[in-house]
């Protein structure tokens, strides 16, 4: 596994997200869930390719903008419709450094 540091803990609180790049050029979504987990998901929606930083998140369920796909962040499955999910790279927090690996990991895609 290749960790790398992509922020920090300051850079995304919990009920907050944001979209990072990692030095390899894959975007990835940190998102801060509640009960203070922090959570790494691929940046671009499943469903049409839409980045989903634009979207809604409310600490737990991130909504698309675009046609209004949502996702549990627990557990990056998908809620509307339940038969999607988001690819979810391992994280690991060394001090106050958010560290991801996306090694091995491809984005999903679902296009209808």
């Amino acid at each position: 596994m290749a960790f790398e540091k992509i922020c920090t803990l300051d850079d995304v609180w919990e009920g907050e997200m944001e979209a990072f790049t990692t030095s390899a050029g894959v975007d990835v979504l940190i998102v801060g869930v509640e009960g203070g987990d922090m959570k790494a998901f691929q940046a671009i929606c499943p469903h049409q390719e839409v980045e989903l930083v634009e979207g809604e998140f409310d600490g737990r369920v991130l909504t698309c903008r675009a046609h209004l796909w949502q996702f549990d962040c627990h557990s990056g499955e998908g809620i509307n419709p339940s038969d999607c999910r988001m690819a979810q790279y391992p994280v690991k927090i060394e001090g106050e450094d958010v560290l991801v690996d996306v090694e091995g990991v491809e984005p999903v895609t679902y296009h209808g």
